[in-house]
């Protein structure tokens, strides 16, 4: 889908939307930041130089949620279980009319993208399949919440999750394993391209070529 943004993007506002965030979670982020970077912490806060952009691959904002919800990681979530129990998560949750939720506080670790989590804030958008493909609704809440986030945090970089692995040499990136890689394509060329177009008066920092 060829994605192309015309004029402003209002505020749509931001939905409090609150996934479990209690001391389980805690106590697991805590374990992943030691295990997986090498960082003792005693909170689980981030300094966010990095937004990353996803699409859920789940047709509805509910079970999107859903997915995000608990601390623990399900068990059909085998292949990267190894890792850690910390279930995945998002900081924000775009549904597909654009409405934002977010999900947990900004300055808080989520586990969503390997190597960078302790730096960086996750978007997720729902959808992403061949039948619910991201919608302009949901491309004009991304450029609103990329343009709101880098009002706030001293953002470098906005990526795509199939962008991450272009880190792997850089200063930002701390996973000690380096056989735990997933490929990823979301949330597809085109909408990050929009996205960068339509926020490039921000200055972000290119992705580094591998």
């Amino acid at each position: 889908m060829l994605f192309i943004f015309l004029g402003s993007c209002k505020s749509p506002g931001i939905i409090d939307k609150p996934i479990n965030f209690e001391e389980d979670r805690i106590d697991l982020t805590l374990e992943y930041m030691q295990d997986r970077y090498g960082l003792d912490r005693k909170s689980p806060e981030i300094d966010p130089k990095m937004i990353v952009l996803y699409w859920t691959a789940i047709p509805t904002l509910e079970d999107s949620f859903q997915a995000f919800k608990s601390s623990k990681l399900p068990q059909s979530r085998e292949a990267i279980s190894g890792a850690s129990q910390l279930n995945v998560s998002a900081h924000f949750l775009v549904a597909r009319d654009g409405t934002i939720y977010r999900l947990m506080p900004e300055t808080m670790m989520a586990r969503h993208v390997i190597g960078l989590n302790h730096t960086a804030i996750g978007v997720e958008n729902v959808g992403g399949t061949k039948d619910t493909p991201l919608t302009n609704a949901q491309l004009k809440s991304n450029i609103w919440l990329v343009n709101y986030l880098s009002g706030k945090y001293d953002i470098q970089y906005v990526i795509g999750h199939y962008e991450y692995t272009n880190f792997e040499d850089h200063e930002l990136w701390l996973e000690k394993d380096s056989g735990y890689r997933t490929e990823k394509v979301d949330p597809g060329e085109d909408f990050m391209k929009a996205v960068r177009d339509a926020t490039q008066n921000r200055n972000f920092r290119k992705v580094p070529s591998k």
